[in-house]
């Protein structure tokens, strides 16, 4: 059993990532937690100045969130009325990734699917901050959906490695049975060909190889030597729907993540752009 995350803040953004997530995941039997975090709703508010105003003005918030999460709940099971797919929705006041991390921790989460920009959706930037936040610090894959995608199945996939980083088993089988579905391709693409691999690098490809082994990999080079101008060209001259990265240290998201690092990326290459945080559990 798949179990899913998809946090909302009720946008079309949030929305968008919903509908691709039941997409995404039609073939799988899957647990879709519907989340909307409301604790920044209640402190931004200027007036509350009172504890007893701030009491009634979370309960306010919070049969709001109900509300409008189960007029969220209504349009995702009309657009996919999948017989294989369970749908639970919460309201939580707290922070976005606090409580995203706390429902990873208690139900074993396997993926948080969320689009890159919520309801401000600031057109200067292509990750907003909550975003950015949950694919720094929340202890599991990440998927992040762009404004106004259109989703089609995600075919070809490209996957920027180093071949130094030490991939965990139970994410690399969630890409593995993701790309199974859709009998996809992934392109394993090494951005530093000049220097001789060693017996790590080695054998770290063969493990990627063996837990991928549902899909067709490519194993490619550039001699490219900015990592973000390397990926983005890659993504343009080979039709790839998907971007999929390692948080980690020693790996190619942690030179990218800066937010305007990201904001160049996400400018330049519109698709569906995942995460694996390589984080024991």
């Amino acid at each position: 059993m798949r179990k899913i995350v998809v946090p909302t803040d009720f946008s079309e953004n949030a929305l968008n990532a919903l509908k691709y997530a039941c997409q995404i995941f039609k073939y799988e039997r899957s647990n879709i937690y519907i989340i909307h975090a409301y604790a920044d709703e209640v402190y931004q508010q200027d007036r509350v100045v009172k504890r007893s105003f701030l009491e009634e003005l979370k309960e306010v918030t919070y049969q709001k969130s109900k509300k409008a999460l189960q007029e969220t709940l209504t349009a995702i099971q009309e657009y996919s009325p999948n017989p294989q797919h369970n749908f639970s929705t919460i309201s939580a006041f707290g922070t976005l990734t606090d409580e995203i991390n706390d429902l990873v921790n208690q139900e074993n989460m396997d993926i948080v699917v969320m689009g890159t920009r919520g309801e401000t959706n600031d057109r200067e930037i292509t990750f907003g901050s909550n975003t950015l936040q949950v694919l720094k610090y929340v202890q599991c894959p990440v998927l992040a959906i762009p404004e106004d995608y259109t989703y089609h199945p995600p075919k070809e996939l490209l996957f920027p490695t180093n071949y130094m980083v030490p991939y965990k088993r139970r994410e690399l089988k969630l890409l593995c049975e993701m790309t199974g579905s859709f009998r996809s391709t992934i392109h394993m693409l090494y951005i530093d060909p000049l220097k001789q691999p060693s017996l790590r690098q080695e054998d770290n490809r063969l493990f990627l190889k063996d837990c991928l082994h549902k899909a067709d990999l490519k194993f490619e080079t550039t001699s490219e030597k900015d990592k973000t101008m390397a990926i983005a060209k890659y993504i343009l001259h080979n039709d790839i729907d998907l971007l999929v990265m390692v948080n980690s240290r020693h790996s190619h998201l942690e030179h990218m993540l800066y937010q305007s690092t990201l904001d160049w990326l996400g400018l330049h290459v519109k698709i569906p752009f995942l995460v694996l945080q390589n984080l024991s559990r």
